[in-house]
């Protein structure tokens, strides 16, 4: 079960707008997919980004970071109430979690992967990876789904498969910047693989023909979920299809332009002009228009706690499907908002 909406909106198009700047400032690539977005989808997704942008600084920039994660838990707990502190990401995400009926258990996986970012946790095998990825990355994947209102079991392990496949691209992309950063996400077990000492690596950062053998294998498993995913859009309202095969795309490329750098990611930073990014929002039109495969693939195996929340939180209120309750969803929105006004 899932708490009921609030009776008046927790969201105002004041607060729709500053959550629309902190995209545009913190994410290029996923403003650009999103405005392929209908309107209504758009405006939960980038709620949901500025919701994520505040948790990752909140913990990111604390130097008691378990002591930030206890309150954001906090804050998330009054979104869920229906009564989020004073701040425009709050209220945001307060009404998209509630009206979406998103399980709280996502977003607080989320935290706790911001939380293992902070200590500076590293990770042994690739499956560990995917364990974080799935934390900070296929969670927003599994809340995108849920705002597009496909539940589906299948549809939201292929989400998941897409938000760990951008995950593991942008370790591919920042490997030189983590490092610096004392952070380190690539699985020790491929670094001790091809000789490389993590410790020694990390106090002296450079680029050489190993990491760069680690670093191509990373962006392989990334290909792999990135092809796995399209079934999955498949699945999503046609109108949704051509943002997140953009999206999709767009951080593929990413790959791609480290790839062309020769995998070193440590003397340069991938970068995907404009005029690419404009094509790939072609080609995710395109593509939304194309048959996909169906992938009968389990999820990957540290997603399933994500799938089992969205099957026990059941469906949320029904939205207003036919002229007349849309009509009266509509007056009643403007009675609400009026209520609002000072």
């Amino acid at each position: 079960m899932h708490p009921p909406l609030p009776d008046q909106p927790l969201v105002s198009p004041a607060d729709l707008a500053e959550c629309r700047q902190m995209i545009r400032n913190g994410s290029k690539t996923f403003y650009t997919a999103s405005l392929l977005l209908p309107q209504r989808v758009c405006d939960a997704a980038r709620a949901l980004y500025a919701f994520c942008r505040v948790a990752d600084d909140l913990v990111d920039g604390s130097d008691d970071s378990r002591a930030a994660v206890d309150r954001l838990l906090i804050r998330l707990e009054r979104m869920y109430r229906g009564h989020p502190d004073d701040h425009p990401a709050d209220r945001a995400f307060a009404d998209v979690a509630l009206r979406y009926a998103i399980p709280r258990e996502i977003p607080e996986a989320l935290i706790e992967g911001f939380a293992w970012d902070a200590a500076g946790r590293r990770y042994q095998t690739l499956d560990d990876v995917h364990a974080y990825a799935v934390r900070v990355a296929g969670t927003v994947g599994a809340m995108m789904s849920l705002i597009m209102e496909v539940r589906a079991p299948a549809a939201i392990a292929r989400a998941c498969d897409l938000g760990v496949a951008m995950q593991l691209t942008n370790i591919a992309r920042d490997v030189g910047e983590d490092a610096r950063n004392g952070r380190l996400y690539l699985p020790l077990a491929w670094l001790l693989e091809a000789g490389i000492d993590p410790d020694s690596f990390l106090s002296d950062p450079r680029h050489s023909p190993q990491i760069a053998a680690v670093t191509q294998r990373i962006l392989a498993e990334a290909d792999r979920l990135y092809a796995r995913s399209m079934s999955g859009i498949a699945m999503l309202p046609a109108a949704c299809r051509p943002s997140i095969h953009a999206a999709r795309l767009l951080y593929a490329e990413i790959g791609r332009d480290v790839e062309r750098n020769g995998c070193d990611s440590i003397s340069r930073r991938a970068v995907v002009p404009t005029s690419r990014k404009l094509t790939l929002l072609l080609q995710g039109v395109a593509a939304s228009l194309a048959a996909a495969a169906a992938s009968e693939a389990p999820a990957v195996a540290s997603a399933q706690f994500l799938l089992d929340s969205v099957a026990k939180a059941g469906e949320p209120q029904r939205p207003p499907r036919t002229l007349d309750e849309r009509a009266q969803w509509l007056m009643d929105l403007f009675t609400r908002l009026e209520k609002q006004r000072p």
